[in-house]
């Protein structure tokens, strides 16, 4: 199985998929920036795009790997990643469907404030390439195309993982951490994906 976690830049995809992975034995995360910041490293700027995205070997490359992956690993799939071009989404999620895999989408909601304030919380600024693409994500994100839609904007990071674990029928280990340990471990996923 695969669950593709959808929701504008910078606002918690990542997080709540590493949240499901600590409580989902057995499960792993497949970041498809990974291969979009090496795209980025190794194309020249007169060739380069704009948004990785662009790259029709990104688009290749993340459908492949899934597809590899949904044949070879036998724990679910968390892929934490902003889509919001039609095209793009038929590419990857659409193409991984039509061959056949288990293909959940879930969009993460949340309004215009509670993305500027998740943004501004992990020190990305109002001018910042995320915040730009506030507008645009939540305009695109909110077509019928990117549902399954999960509203955010009152639920804390373990609510959401839970609810998207509910809504699959997933079961998720009892989370016995205290306050504290929880934001160390938030801190260290950050930490581990921030891009230099």
């Amino acid at each position: 199985m695969i669950i593709w976690i959808n929701r504008a830049f910078g606002s918690g995809k990542t997080q709540t998929a590493y949240e499901l992975k600590r409580r989902l034995p057995g499960s792993m995360v497949y970041d498809p920036e990974v291969a979009g910041y090496f795209l980025q490293k190794m194309i020249p700027k007169q060739a380069a795009e704009e948004d990785f995205q662009d790259y029709p070997m990104w688009r290749e490359v993340t459908y492949s790997t899934l597809s590899y992956l949904n044949r070879s690993f036998k724990g679910v799939i968390l892929v934490p990643m902003t889509l919001t071009e039609p095209l793009y989404f038929w590419e990857t999620v659409g193409r991984l469907r039509k061959e056949g895999a288990e293909v959940h989408h879930v969009t993460l909601l949340a309004s215009r404030e509670t993305l500027q304030k998740r943004l501004k919380n992990r020190g990305d600024g109002a001018k910042s390439w995320p915040a730009h693409q506030i507008d645009r994500c939540i305009e695109a994100l909110g077509s019928d195309l990117f549902a399954d839609h999960l509203e955010t904007d009152l639920l804390t990071l373990e609510e959401t993982a839970e609810a998207i674990a509910t809504r699959l029928q997933l079961r998720l280990k009892t989370d016995e951490r205290g306050a504290i340990r929880k934001r160390i471990g938030r801190w260290l996923v950050q930490l581990r994906h921030i891009r230099v």
